[in-house]
């Protein structure tokens, strides 16, 4: 099965409070799952890892032997990739944790995209952090 991984992460301050947003379509863009958490306070780049986790760990769950992962954010992205190092160890652990799960899948992916490609994981986090604020008011 292949699955296409579109992921997000936002926060409000760096840090501050933050969100996740994913959507996991199969091959043919048809959406299979969504997460849409609010995760605490964390940096952006934070949020953006542990997004990627939550999708990743959903994406075990349906067996997947080839996986696209969709990032906007271009530093985790190269890391993931293995072009940047990791040098804040606030972002390690969830870098290392994510590169275990990346190793579960036969063939992964992992492409940087525009903002305009990550409209639905994007509005996903989004839509957590409002939750969130709404039910702070």
């Amino acid at each position: 099965m292949q699955l296409n991984i579109y992921v997000d992460g936002a926060s409000w301050g760096n840090p501050g409070p933050a969100a996740i947003g994913a959507v996991i379509k199969d091959g043919k863009q048809k959406e299979l799952a969504s997460i849409s958490q609010y995760i605490g306070e964390a940096t952006n780049n934070q949020a953006e890892y542990r997004a990627v986790i939550a999708a990743l760990k959903e994406a075990v769950r349906f067996k997947a032997a080839a996986v696209t992962l969709y990032l906007d954010s271009e530093l985790v992205a190269r890391q993931l990739a293995g072009s940047y190092r990791v040098k804040n160890l606030f972002l390690f652990p969830l870098y290392k944790e994510a590169t275990e799960l990346c190793k579960k899948f036969d063939n992964l992916s992992i492409v940087h995209i525009g903002h305009d490609g990550n409209v639905e994981a994007h509005n996903l986090a989004k839509a957590a952090l409002k939750k969130f604020k709404k039910q702070r008011a």
